[in-house]
């Protein structure tokens, strides 16, 4: 999960070495913690947020289909 989630983040900000994903375990799940440089963090969050859900909503259909349970963060 996190490869595919680092993937989309590559692909929309400019500054790729700044991309830092982590991943936690919680009682709800697996947290993935997406930061990103302070200049690309509009373009990983989108306009009304909508990128921010697509990433949710492919995050949520992968851990169907793995039986887990994905929670995405973006930090600034």
């Amino acid at each position: 999960m996190l490869e595919l989630v680092k993937y989309i983040v590559e692909q929309l900000v400019e500054d790729k070495s700044a991309i830092n994903i982590t991943s936690s375990q919680t009682e709800n799940g697996e947290t993935i913690t997406i930061r990103v440089a302070e200049g690309d963090i509009g373009k990983v969050i989108g306009k009304q947020g909508k990128i921010a859900m697509a990433i949710r909503t492919l995050a949520k259909a992968v851990g169907i289909k793995e039986g887990k349970r994905y929670n995405i963060e973006i930090e600034d």
